[in-house]
């Protein structure tokens, strides 16, 4: 499951470096200034995010940092493809305020839940599932951009590649299944977790 999410953040994100440009090419509303940043934007604005994501970390259990970030994720997108070009060169930088949080927070709890002695065999699993995404994502959107005649359906393609992450983190924030992992930690040879990390 830690895997899958991580497969479908990184889809997420390779929306934005590999399909941005090509989406918000030609745009030409005020500010236009705008658009020829957007990925120096977007990565000064992830940068900025690890702040906001360590904040919402330590007034909220992991699990509903990540539902709601991956929420606002899918709100920017999905404004991209209600109001096109004219509307995602504000949202889709914003993102990147959201998705810092995302991809360490899977990482460090997926690799949680296995033994400390199998910490870096789980994490190669994790980083497995993350370069496969990094190849197959970007060209699922290449390919439905060119078979459907614009770089809007490519995009559209990681709007629900979002919205599957979203409903993913969703449940996990409603039935925790991780939790019982955690707990096994405390009572065996895994890394210990206190009460406090496995009700959080």
């Amino acid at each position: 499951l830690f895997s899958l999410r991580a497969f479908l953040y990184v889809a997420v994100e390779a929306a934005i470096y590999v399909s941005m440009p090509t989406l918000l090419a030609g745009y030409d509303g005020p500010p236009k200034w705008i658009a020829i940043y957007t990925i120096s934007l977007y990565f000064s604005l992830r940068a900025g995010g690890r702040f906001l994501g360590a904040w919402m970390l330590n007034k909220l259990s992991w699990s509903a940092v990540l539902t709601i970030c991956s929420g606002v994720i899918l709100v920017c997108f999905a404004i991209s493809i209600a109001g096109r070009v004219s509307w995602g060169v504000y949202s889709l930088p914003l993102s990147g305020l959201f998705m810092s949080v995302i991809y360490p927070t899977i990482n460090s709890k997926g690799i949680s839940c296995v033994p400390k002695s199998e910490h870096g065999a789980a994490a190669g699993v994790i980083l497995f599932y993350t370069c496969l995404s990094a190849v197959i994502a970007p060209l699922a959107m290449g390919a439905v951009s060119d078979a459907m005649g614009g770089p809007i359906y490519g995009f559209a393609l990681a709007t629900g590649f979002a919205a599957l992450l979203f409903i993913g983190l969703i449940l996990n924030n409603v039935f925790n299944p991780a939790a019982a992992v955690f707990q096994r930690a405390d009572q065996s040879d895994y890394t210990p977790v206190s009460r406090e990390q496995v009700s959080s």
